[in-house]
C-alpha cells in the first residue's frame, strides 16, 4: 500500500494519476475542505481518508499496511500574517510523517523545495544541495517552514528512518489553471506589461511526478536530497516566450523596487476591502526580485533524467490558460 499526503493538490493529484497507471494500490489523505478531481473519485485501487496533517493521530490511521509515503502535503503561502502559522504546520506535519514512517517501517519521498536550498558562495553561480540554507531574516516564512520540515526527516534519518527528499523548483503545468502559479500566465494573458528583475528556477509537474517515483523506487539511495529543477530563466525570458505564444505584446518595462512596494501595499488595502488573500505581498515582490538559479547536475547524473523541454510546457500552458 502507498500512501499520499496533499493527493488532491498540484502536485499531488499529477502523481496518484501516475502511480495509478502503473497498477498501484493508493490510500491519499485530504483535507475536509479540499475537492478531488473527477477522475480520482471512484477509482477502485485508490482509497481518500480525510485527516488533518497536523493531528498525529489522525494521521496514524492511515498508516496501516503502508510501505512507502510520499509527502506532498504542505500550507502555502507567502503573506506576512500567515509566518507562524505555516511554519508550524509544516514542522508539526512533517514530524508526524517522519515518526509514523519509523514506527511503520515505511519509506518516505519528501517533497520539501528549492526554498530550503541556500544561496551559492562565489565563484559558484548555481544553488546545489551542499549549500546550506542560513537565516539571514530575509526568508518568508514558507521557507523557513521547508527548512524545518527538512530538518525533521534528517532527525528521522538518524533515528532509523529510510528517506529521500526532493527540492523542486517553481512547478507548473497546464493543470494548475489560474491559480497559485498559473496566475502568473493569466496576468500575462491579460496584457501585462511589466517584469521584476529576479530570475526563477521552473520544472513541470509530471517531471516532479516522475522524479518522485524514480527516486522512491531507488532503494539503494537514502538520506540524500535532489533538485529537481530543469531551466533556469529570468522573469523578463519567461514573460516574452508565454507572451509570444499568447499573440501579446511581451511585458518591456522594469518593475523597480518602489514600484513592487506601491504595488504589494495598495494589493494589501484591497484585501481588506474584498476579504480575499493578496495577489502580490511582501513576501512575493521580495522573491521576484531574487536572482535564483539551481543546478540538478547531482540528479541528472546519479538517475540519467532527461527533463522534457521547458518551451513544450510553457507553450501548453498558455494554450489553456
Amino acid at each position: 500500500m502507498i500512501l499520499v499526503t496533499g493527493g488532491t493538490g498540484f502536485l499531488g493529484s499529477t502523481l496518484l494519476r501516475r502511480l495509478l497507471a502503473e497498477g498501484n494500490t493508493i490510500r491519499a489523505i485530504k483535507r475536509q475542505t479540499s475537492v478531488i478531481p473527477n477522475d480520482l473519485l471512484t477509482h477502485p485501487n485508490l482509497q481518500w481518508l480525510e485527516a488533518d496533517i497536523s493531528n498525529y493521530f489522525e494521521l496514524e490511521d492511515a498508516f496501516d499496511g503502508v510501505k512507502e509515503v510520499y509527502h506532498c502535503a504542505a500550507m502555502i503561502s507567502f503573506d506576512p500574517k500567515d509566518k507562524k502559522k505555516i511554519v508550524a504546520v509544516n514542522s508539526s506535519s512533517t514530524a508526524h510523517i517522519v515518526n509514523l514512517c519509523i514506527q511503520y517501517g515505511a519509506r518516505l519521498l519528501h517533497v520539501s523545495s528549492v526554498a530550503a536550498i541556500g544561496k551559492p558562495k562565489p565563484p559558484q553561480l548555481l544553488s546545489d544541495e551542499n549549500d546550506i540554507w542560513e537565516f539571514d531574516g530575509s526568508q518568508n516564512g514558507y521557507a523557513i517552514s521547508k527548512y524545518e520540515a527538512e530538518m525533521e526527516v534528517w532527525r528521522g534519518t538518524v533515528e532509523g528512518l529510510d528517506a529521500v527528499i526532493m527540492n523542486p523548483s517553481l512547478i507548473i503545468g497546464c493543470q494548475s489553471g489560474q491559480e497559485n502559479t498559473g496566475a502568473i500566465f493569466k496576468l500575462l494573458k491579460d496584457g501585462l506589461r511589466y517584469y521584476p528583475e529576479g530570475s526563477v528556477g521552473l520544472v513541470d509537474v509530471e517531471d516532479v511526478a516522475r522524479a518522485a517515483i524514480i527516486l522512491m523506487n531507488s532503494k539503494d539511495i537514502q538520506a540524500e536530497r535532489f533538485i529537481i529543477n530543469n531551466e533556469n530563466m529570468t522573469y523578463q525570458e519567461l514573460f516574452r516566450i508565454c507572451a509570444n505564444y499568447l499573440g501579446k505584446p511581451a511585458p518591456n518595462k522594469l518593475a523597480t523596487r518602489g514600484m513592487l512596494g506601491l504595488a504589494w501595499r495598495a494589493a494589501k488595502v484591497l484585501s481588506w476591502f474584498t476579504g480575499r488573500q493578496p495577489g502580490l505581498t511582501h513576501d512575493t515582490a521580495h522573491a521576484a526580485r531574487e536572482k535564483q538559479a539551481y543546478s540538478n547536475a547531482k540528479f541528472k547524473e546519479k538517475i540519467g533524467f532527461s527533463f522534457k523541454p521547458i518551451s513544450e510546457t510553457l507553450k501548453e500552458i498558455c494554450e489553456h490558460i
